[in-house]
């Protein structure tokens, strides 16, 4: 069987052998045992059921929780030559009869399905009597109440499961689960915990940074400008701040779509669509966007604020380079985020058992933006992984930056808060520091300090910038409370007394992520065509790491194309000779 399976794999998908876990999952479910897959994003855990389901005689079910995630997989299927489709509520009310159908006719390979799909009678008579063979649960940490995605409707599909005539076997997957949520899945599903693969939660091609006291507008331009040609995602807390930075973009004559749940669902689609298309490069987005996103051609997600808990996190960076290919993950830190989202904690109407959990779980989100270990190592050691090794590529194993002693700056930007009393924000304090001359300045007489004006020869901007990586640093705090006010903290009065120096990392530009390689760009034009005729994302006509590979290797026919990853027999019926084509004519050039 396990033969049959490679030669599955190879057939539909182009490898020739399995990812770490995928074999060991599937060598469990042909023979029967309830597994749970814990692996991380871009690790192939869609192929733990896909190549069973080729396999088995019956229909697998796969429960996934947004619509999005079903259409680009049944795509990727139906690209592949394996017959798959989804039920949900973008579908009439014909449409659905007509799955239906199909599933009852023996049409149907793979069923994707919403899990709220299992409150409809009639799709309960349905699986009832179709021969179910394997029913897969992705993002499988939505079954637990522990899960940072907790979805009751996941809970109340496993007792219709049970009275199926004949049980089918049950596989749980997810990127992100602790151990209380691993736990808790495999009660749920009768899954014994031997039968558990886990095979890491490590992404080697992810490169992490947290950056603190950046200009998040500045930074962002930057970045964008740089990296015009790869596919990216920010990702905002708020609507608001979602829109803003969107509206910022356009400005500067980006293309660029959002997405957050206050827009229409016709805007969100399209937003969504141009974004996989490759339509736009950039997405702004608040956490509404991307779970089980395919995309696999993301090179760098960007959060520009803390999200509530590692797991979250974790989830949202993950989108990136999901084809294996080096992509970079950046956090912008702000003391303030952690305001907002405690305030979020606490007007959520979970119990306090729930919320006292949840402001754990901040808190150690917001010591992985102080960790001054390799970031991957501190991620690894939160999920209780044994592999907890120095990636030596995130930013805290890389930063070789030059040191910048800015002890005098920090002393005239301390001693302006204690000649302010503590009593005011961040922007007033700059603007005395700068020297200005508006309504607030003149009204306290802070004109008269004998800090007013030591920093004229600086922005407003760059002071504010400054004191925001003060309070980063731990020199200066932030009150709790709606319009913030900056403090002293203890290590303030050791740098006004000249018993400490401060430095600061020099900042760097951002560097572009794409390789300026004319034959990869070339494959890349025509896979863009190809996406277009056919009206698919681009990463499923070919992804990134298998255009690389192809402009690297030079496959000159059939044979040798077929042992670039990534190019099955189905693949190279339908785009083989085009590519070929493409090298051929580059080589001769």
């Amino acid at each position: 069987m396990i033969e049959k399976a490679t030669a599955m794999l190879e057939k539909y998908f182009g490898y020739t052998a399995f990812r770490n876990g995928q074999l060991e999952s599937i060598d469990q479910i042909i023979n029967g045992k309830n597994t749970l897959s814990i692996m991380p994003t871009g690790g192939g855990k869609s192929m733990c059921y896909q190549i069973p389901a080729l396999l088995f005689d019956g229909i697998t079910i796969v429960i996934s929780p947004l619509i999005s995630l079903m259409k680009d997989q049944v795509d990727a299927l139906r690209s592949a030559g394996i017959n798959a489709t989804y039920i949900n509520s973008s579908l009439s009310a014909e449409q659905i009869e007509e799955r239906i159908h199909a599933a009852q006719n023996g049409e149907v390979t793979l069923l994707y399905v919403a899990p709220e799909r299992f409150e409809s009678t009639r799709f309960v008579a349905l699986i009832r009597s179709l021969p179910v063979s394997l029913v897969a649960f992705d993002e499988a940490h939505c079954i637990s109440q522990w899960g940072h995605d907790f979805r009751p409707s996941y809970r109340s599909i496993i007792p219709v499961l049970k009275q199926l005539p004949n049980q089918p076997v049950y596989i749980a997957l997810t990127a992100t689960a602790t151990s209380q949520v691993a736990s808790e899945i495999r009660s749920l599903l009768s899954i014994p915990e031997e039968h558990t693969v886990m095979t890491g939660f490590a992404r080697e091609n992810l490169a992490f940074q947290v950056l603190k006291g950046e200009n998040t507008y500045d930074f962002l331009l930057e970045y964008v400008r740089k990296n015009l040609s790869s596919s990216g995602i920010i990702y905002a807390a708020t609507r608001k701040e979602t829109d803003r930075i969107h509206a910022f973009l356009i400005k500067h004559d980006i293309a660029v779509e959002r997405y957050h749940a206050g827009m229409s669902e016709h805007d969100r689609e399209r937003a969504q669509e141009n974004f996989l298309y490759d339509e736009s490069t950039v997405i702004v987005a608040t956490n509404a966007f991307g779970m089980g996103i395919d995309k696999s051609n993301v090179r760098y997600v960007i959060h520009v604020n803390i999200p509530k808990n590692i797991e979250a996190y974790y989830q949202e960076a993950g989108r990136a380079g999901r084809d294996g290919e080096k992509s970079e993950c950046t956090l912008l830190y702000s003391p303030k985020d952690i305001q907002l989202q405690k305030f979020l904690i606490d007007q959520s109407t979970e119990d306090e058992t729930r919320k006292t959990q949840e402001y754990q779980k901040l808190q150690s989100m917001v010591d992985y933006c102080h960790t001054e270990q390799c970031l991957q190592k501190y991620i690894l050691q939160y999920f209780n992984d044994p592999y907890a090794y120095d990636c030596l590529s995130c930013g805290n194993c890389q930063d070789d930056r030059e040191l910048e002693d800015i002890t005098r700056e920090a002393q005239m930007v301390f001693s302006c808060v204690r000649r302010m009393n503590e009593r005011y924000g961040a922007t007033l304090i700059a603007q005395v520091l700068k020297g200005s001359r508006n309504q607030r300045i003149k009204q306290f007489n802070f004109s008269q300090l004998s800090t007013y004006g030591l920093m004229s020869a600086k922005t407003e901007k760059e002071i504010v910038d400054l004191i925001n990586y003060f309070i980063a640093e731990g020199y200066l705090g932030l009150t709790d409370s709606k319009f913030p006010i900056v403090t002293l903290r203890e290590n303030a009065y050791f740098v006004l007394k000249g018993e400490k120096q401060v430095f600061r990392k020099i900042h760097e530009q951002a560097a572009s992520l794409v390789e300026d390689n004319e034959l990869f760009q070339k494959l890349r034009k025509l896979r863009k065509e190809i996406s277009d005729t056919e009206n698919v994302p681009p990463y499923i006509v070919f992804s990134d790491a298998t255009l690389k590979e192809m402009s690297g290797r030079l496959p000159q026919d059939k044979r040798s194309m077929l042992a670039v990853k990534g190019v099955g027999e189905m693949k190279f019926e339908k785009y083989g000779e085009q590519f070929l084509a493409i090298i051929k004519e580059h080589i001769i050039d």
